[in-house]
């Protein structure tokens, strides 16, 4: 371990490492939420379970997959379609509808929506901002998402469901904010849609826990080495800047440090708390009992609050859960004193449930950009059930270390250089 390393990266650099782990067998959650004994001989086998404590999907088109795409790490990973993609509304759940055929037949939208918000995806799919004749009077830079809506006449369920559950916005203050972000947005959840057809999200079979052994994997083909089982007794620094990481008496020495809030906590600072509960049941969510993977949002108006609720449900479809068991994990952003009753409207979608699991975490975010003293922290994951946010994360530490924006292009021509132009393996369904 005595050896000088250009970065290290301390857990998976990219959050909380026992937070964010896959749990088998089921034992192991048991033992890991104190709850007594052992779990009965009705939820099967417990080395038939892999639960990820925050469960997040894949956009079919995202970020994160372009990411496993060109560095060739999906040729470690299988990947499964979620089976659907709903909202609530006023006590029901709704599949969400992204294609001017879903937008017609939609039971979410009122006659005169429909064809309202069919115009709006026709303008997205055609939007080009860097063509203005594909504009029609929208500005991509100076006109409001709100002023988007108020030219298309959509109402206030319309825009909930489009900039919740489409644009995936976790409150309303995009509504004030230029435009191009939010429509860039929805073009993503459609042409993710488009790639698979059930639903724009993708799931690694086995859990989240398979995407750092790929990520190990390869790193270990460039010459990268992993550590396992080490404890961080110390991180070392030198005149405000860190040159290395101190355990078990050994000293590996570094120029750049990458880790997450669990490691430096002097360097964070509180942002928010999310509550997360993890219900194991015996049956599909009754209103939508043909898929065996979903994601559903609650849009906080629909709920009167601030932030979203989520909910992802996967199952022994994932490999994941014994035979004819399913697992929703409920996420969201915590707002008052009492996060269980917070969760309530989700909770009711789900019963019954055979077993809970509930956690509440707090959000931590960097003091300053790392820049100083090359110690580069990542924030605590969000309520969010996507990567997206995670991605943004993953980027902006990117940029603070290497004094440029990350680059997705650039990115593919060196992956094109190394492996040439085959494409690489696609996500499987």
């Amino acid at each position: 371990m005595n050896e000088e390393y250009d970065v290290i990266v301390l857990g998976t650099g990219l959050t909380t490492l026992g937070e964010s782990a896959s749990i088998t067998p089921l034992d192991d959650l048991y033992k890991r939420f104190n709850l007594p004994g052992s779990p009965p001989e009705s939820m099967g086998r417990g080395r038939d379970w892999n639960v990820d404590l925050i469960p997040k999907f894949l956009m079919a088109n995202g970020q994160l997959v372009k990411m496993l795409l060109y560095t060739e790490v999906t040729r470690y990973l299988d990947f499964k379609v979620i089976e659907g993609s709903y909202v609530y509304k006023k006590g029901k759940i709704y599949k969400v509808p992204s294609t001017e055929k879903e937008a017609l037949a939609s039971n979410l939208l009122g006659f005169m929506e429909k064809n309202r918000f069919r115009k709006l995806l026709q303008r997205v799919s055609l939007y080009d901002e860097n063509d203005p004749t594909t504009w029609d009077g929208i500005d991509p830079k100076n006109t409001t998402m709100k002023g988007v809506y108020e030219k298309f006449g959509l109402g206030k369920d319309v825009i909930d469901f489009t900039g919740h559950a489409l644009a995936l916005y976790r409150t309303d203050d995009y509504l004030d904010q230029p435009c191009l972000e939010s429509l860039n947005r929805i073009k993503l959840y459609s042409e993710s849609l488009a790639r698979y057809g059930k639903s724009p999200y993708l799931y690694p079979l086995y859990g989240l826990g398979e995407l750092p052994q790929g990520f190990a994997r390869l790193s270990a083909i460039y010459g990268g080495t992993y550590m396992l089982n080490k404890p961080i007794e110390e991180i070392i620094m030198e005149n405000g800047q860190v040159v290395g990481v101190k355990s078990e008496g050994e000293i590996a020495r570094c120029k750049q440090l990458i880790c997450d809030p669990s490691y430096v906590s002097d360097r964070v600072k509180k942002v928010g708390q999310v509550v997360r509960v993890i219900c194991i049941m015996s049956h599909p969510i009754k209103s939508i009992a043909d898929v065996n993977s979903c994601q559903i949002i609650i849009p906080q108006n629909q709920v009167n609050r601030k932030s979203d609720i989520y909910i992802c449900m996967i199952s022994y479809a994932h490999n994941v859960a014994a035979q004819g068991k399913y697992i929703a994990i409920i996420s969201t952003t915590v707002e008052t004193n009492d996060p269980e009753s917070e969760i309530q409207p989700a909770l009711d979608l789900l019963e019954p449930v055979e077993q809970k699991f509930v956690c509440i975490s707090d959000q931590y975010a960097p003091v300053d950009v790392g820049t100083e003293s090359q110690v580069f922290i990542s924030r605590t994951y969000d309520a969010t059930t996507h990567f997206e946010t995670t991605c943004d994360d993953i980027k902006d530490i990117y940029r603070r270390m290497m004094g440029v924006e990350f680059d997705f292009e650039e990115m593919k021509r060196k992956q094109n250089d190394i492996f040439g132009d085959d494409a690489p393996n696609e996500p499987s369904k």
